[in-house]
């Protein structure tokens, strides 16, 4: 099979604008870095064109800017508590982009920023630091360290209980980000396939798998949604951890 033509050529990172090295590094502005400021300004033009009108009584796009708000809040508030309403603008940045990186990814011909580990792996070791920090800062490292020992464990465990929870807690950033990667990746890469299917079989065969190919890109699209929600609902969860040590 042609490079060109393999399921796995659309994750292929490409240069646009070769940059001259910055430090020894290669900083050239590539596909990826084109899809992430296309999603940036996905999310501003999106919230700003729902708040411009600013009216009492709501209109669609207004309603839907207000729903996503309240979505993220309420998502924050149910699994980091009152607390937890202080770090909302990180939470919705990263909800918005984490979306609209999903989601611009099932545009044709696109670029899915999110099925490379590099990005999400990036996204996941800032929270993970970030919210250790605000552990550390908010209880002290002594009482921090006393997280990995779960309340009423037999001191004969201590030691071995100590040390999965360390590692579990270590595992975070790892855990979070490949999971966002693989669903990706794996979505896409399926529907490359199944669409090569209806090429291959033509006119008289490839109804059948363009009708899968359409309920798929539906699912896809679901999964897309689903993902950016799940890795803000974990990111929560590792903040109400940081916040209340529980």
């Amino acid at each position: 099979m042609a490079a060109g033509h393999s399921p796995l050529a659309q994750f292929e990172v490409h240069t646009l604008f070769p940059m001259p090295q910055l430090a020894g590094y290669n900083i050239d502005f590539t596909n990826a870095s084109l899809f992430m400021a296309l999603a940036s300004l996905g999310v501003l033009v999106f919230l700003s064109m729902g708040m411009s009108a600013r009216a009492l009584v709501p209109g669609r796009w207004q309603a839907l800017v207000e729903m996503t708000y309240s979505f993220v809040a309420n998502t924050l508030r149910d699994n980091a508590g009152k607390e937890g309403a202080a770090y909302f603008p990180i939470i919705f940045t990263l909800f918005m982009f984490v979306l609209f990186c999903n989601l611009f990814g099932m545009i044709p011909f696109s670029f899915t920023v999110t099925s490379h580990i590099i990005v999400t792996f990036f996204m996941a070791m800032m929270i993970f630091l970030g919210t250790t920090c605000i552990a550390i800062y908010k209880h002290g490292l002594f009482k921090f360290l006393k997280f990995f020992l779960p309340h009423g464990t037999p001191w004969w465990m201590a030691p071995m209980m100590y040390l999965i929870e360390l590692f579990s807690f270590l595992a975070r950033p790892v855990s979070l980000s490949v999971r966002l990667t693989a669903n990706m990746m794996a979505g896409h890469t399926m529907l490359k396939v199944i669409a090569g299917f209806v090429v291959s079989l033509g006119i008289l065969g490839g109804w059948a798998p363009l009708s899968l190919l359409v309920v798929l890109t539906g699912f896809e699209i679901f999964v897309a949604i689903l993902q950016a929600y799940i890795f803000t609902v974990l990111t929560c969860v590792y903040l109400n951890d940081a916040l209340h040590l529980h």
